[in-house]
């Protein structure tokens, strides 16, 4: 579940980013209030997320996967010019994220942290 959120909360970050983008620096009501919603939710399902999942790879991913969809939209309304080039290194990025699913998680001998998929202890 927590790969899920995290998942949701990337996009919810590209989301936040675009809107940032269409608010000509915060003069624009409606993509503020967008902004604002979005950059909540966003935040929120990374904390939530991170409590199951390191730190350091909840993060790459939030950042990776938030990163590539905010370019493809971009792309895709032609906000930004298309290049076959930005489509490997979107490709890259997304190889990364999976990657880091894919990787299995070794913990340091005397760790105590939860494995990634563990619910949190209380």
């Amino acid at each position: 579940m927590a790969w899920i959120v995290l998942l949701a909360s990337a996009v919810f970050e590209a989301v936040w980013a675009t809107a940032l983008g269409m608010s000509d620096g915060f003069t624009r009501p409606g993509p503020v209030v967008v902004f604002l919603v979005a950059v909540t939710i966003s935040m929120a399902g990374l904390g939530w997320a991170a409590k199951s999942i390191p730190i350091g790879t909840a993060y790459a991913v939030w950042t990776g996967l938030g990163a590539a969809l905010t370019v493809t939209y971009a792309l895709l309304t032609g906000a930004e010019p298309f290049s076959a080039w930005k489509l490997v290194f979107l490709a890259g990025i997304i190889a990364a994220i999976v990657g880091l699913k894919l990787v299995p998680a070794e913990r340091p001998k005397g760790s105590e942290a939860a494995p990634d998929d563990a619910p949190p202890r209380r």
